[in-house]
């Protein structure tokens, strides 16, 4: 008779895969989890677009009139800035011009200088007249350039609009700090001094 054991058959044992196949077989059934995965996100997303509210006609509208603002306070503010680059360009064309033409007059500052010598020391009457011909036509010029004269004969030295080329001793009743005497006639334009009036001071 024989025994219970040998009628048993023993089954054989699992061999376990070597790792580096179990990571590809792995890696081979993620691709077709993905796939799977794919399509219902799709369906789900279609079903969350369909069922998300659709903007009305006035929700459109508001959306344009909000644009439209937008772009006419832009417009607005770049019309604002070109008007007021033109307006400066407009300031420093006119102030260059200006200062151009005060240039050239600034050249017969001296002829007024040489006009004023010959008036004290002319002797003969018709040619006194003569001078103060040419010295009203000077003037003339420059009333027309908006131009002043600086003749402070008399009054308090002013360290802005004259230049002391001398300084004497008082006289009586003279004040310190006085102009006695002028040498040359100083010249502005518009309150800028284009020419300091060269004075002598007393001390």
């Amino acid at each position: 008779m024989r025994k219970e054991s040998e009628n048993v058959t023993e089954e054989p044992e699992e061999t376990p895969l070597p790792e580096e196949v179990q990571e590809s077989a792995a890696a081979e059934a993620e691709p077709a989890e993905t796939a799977k995965a794919e399509p219902a996100a799709a369906e789900n997303a279609e079903e969350n677009a369909s069922e998300a509210p659709q903007p009305t006609e006035s929700d459109k509208l508001a959306e344009a009139l909000a644009a439209a603002e937008d772009y006419k306070r832009k417009w607005y503010a770049v019309t604002a800035e070109y008007e007021n680059y033109r307006r400066r360009t407009a300031n420093e064309s006119a102030k260059k011009y200006t200062e151009g033409r005060a240039d050239v007059v600034s050249k017969l500052f001296p002829i007024g200088d040489n006009l004023d010598r010959a008036l004290k020391s002319c002797e003969s009457e018709a040619t006194r007249r003569g001078i103060e011909l040419v010295v009203k036509a000077f003037e003339k010029i420059l009333s027309e350039e908006h131009i002043e004269v600086i003749d402070p004969l008399g009054e308090a030295f002013d360290a802005e609009q004259h230049e002391a080329i001398m300084a004497v001793e008082a006289a009586d009743g003279e004040e310190s700090g006085t102009v006695r005497q002028v040498y040359a006639k100083g010249y502005r334009q518009n309150g800028k001094v284009l020419r300091f009036a060269q004075v002598v001071v007393v001390k």
